[in-house]
């Protein structure tokens, strides 16, 4: 069997859904699970459902589930039959709630009054840790996670719950080259279909700007966010001068700061900041933007560093998630250009460089020896794209080296 049949068949099943399953069945706390747009959060609910033989499913954007929320917790519970005494505390799922301007709120009271009686999952495309709308503070209720697009370690699956740094193992490269040039969001992935996958692209656009943000935001200038939204797939990786897309797209900078704000929350893009502990002459305010669908961009240098960048970003946010400490991505850069792409700390500690080559022909960057001396990170890695697979933990070499994605992104999430 095919490794895509078997993904269909398997009907990709997410990273989370265990690690939700479990967290339902032990906590009080409540779920909150948000992500980009069509990457899988409500299927992943309803899977999760399913799994439970339960269906208390109710959706803000269906007009009788809405009617329901907004009728207050009481009509929930006898709608739903959840005031029975069953076998088993049963779950319900409130999806895409972040769009009703008291979600907050609505949400602090009904797990107040159901928490003992009720597990709670929430789903959203913007991010409900940070998209709020004021209301009393939900602090000690919920446990937050996200959902990103799929990535080399999940499509090898065989993930250890119990282990941060994954045993290496193989992905197909027909499956790897995949992952690159159709994104890692499951439809266009499973259908590699460049026809649709272009279709697709063109809907998701136009829904985020168009309805999404549009909908949800303050933004009244559309059009002019939308040449912001097409500057920086132009330049996904490149570091994000705000003087510079204020003059193209005329507006001011606090605006452009804004909208790149608006954009995060909606999970279109996300900006790593530079690091510049130890580092006399180091970049302090400029980040650099890069895209959670790497498969929009055209250059193939921008979008291997984007792709490599998205599997860090995600691995960061398992780590936190999982309570294995705070992770932050950042990327290194001197006044005199001296660079390295990556560097990921673990409780504000420097842990390991990354630097992203397309070829192994591609010399050993020198700059990782040099910012691994200034920061004392543990690791500097040289990740390149095209390189065959080689079994062996990239995470036991110390010193300054050349390593396979496909060696170093399964040992991810």
């Amino acid at each position: 069997m095919t490794f895509l049949r078997w993904a269909r068949k398997k009907e990709m099943e997410r990273y989370y859904n265990t690690l939700i399953q479990k967290e339902l069945n032990s906590n009080r706390q409540m779920i909150l699970l948000s992500g980009p747009r069509q990457v899988g959060k409500t299927t992943l609910a309803k899977k999760i459902l399913a799994d439970k033989q339960q269906e208390h499913y109710l959706n803000w954007d269906d007009v009788n589930h809405r009617e329901l929320i907004l009728s207050g917790s009481d009509a929930i519970i006898n709608a739903l039959g959840l005031d029975q005494m069953q076998t088993k505390k049963p779950t319900i799922v409130f999806d895409e709630l972040h769009k009703y301007k008291n979600w907050k709120n609505f949400l602090k009271g009904f797990f107040d009054r159901f928490e003992n009686e009720v597990n709670i999952l929430v789903t959203g495309s913007a991010r409900m840790d940070v998209f709020k709308k004021g209301g009393d503070s939900l602090m000690g209720r919920y446990f937050n996670y996200r959902l990103h697009p799929l990535s080399v370690r999940e499509l090898i699956g065989d993930l250890d719950y119990e282990r941060q740094i994954q045993s290496p193992r193989m992905l197909p490269d027909k499956t790897f080259k995949q992952l690159i040039n159709f994104g890692g969001f499951p439809e266009p992935f499973l259908k590699q279909d460049v026809r649709f996958f272009n279709r697709w692209q063109k809907l998701r656009y136009e829904q985020l700007v168009r309805e999404e943000i549009r909908d949800n935001s303050m933004v009244h200038e559309l059009a002019q966010m939308e040449v912001l939204v097409i500057l920086l797939n132009k330049q996904a990786g490149q570091v994000t001068k705000y003087s510079s897309l204020a003059k193209q797209i005329r507006v001011s900078v606090d605006t452009i700061r804004r909208w790149l704000t608006i954009l995060e929350s909606f999970y279109y893009c996300f900006r790593v900041r530079p690091w510049y502990e130890n580092i006399s002459n180091s970049l302090r305010k400029e980040p650099k933007t890069y895209l959670w669908d790497w498969s929009t961009i055209s250059a193939t240098g921008d979008k291997n560093e984007n792709f490599i960048a998205c599997h860090l970003y995600k691995a960061c946010h398992w780590w936190t998630d999982l309570g294995y400490g705070q992770y932050e991505l950042y990327y290194l850069r001197t006044k005199d250009q001296k660079e390295v792409d990556f560097i990921v700390c673990r409780d504000n500690k420097p842990w390991f460089l990354v630097e992203v080559k397309t070829s192994m022909t591609a010399g050993l960057s020198p700059n990782l020896k040099w910012f691994q001396k200034k920061t004392t990170a543990e690791h500097a890695f040289q990740v390149v794209i095209d390189a065959d697979y080689i079994d062996r933990d990239v995470f036991t070499i110390t010193n300054p080296v050349k390593v396979p994605a496909k060696t170093f992104l399964a040992q991810l999430i």
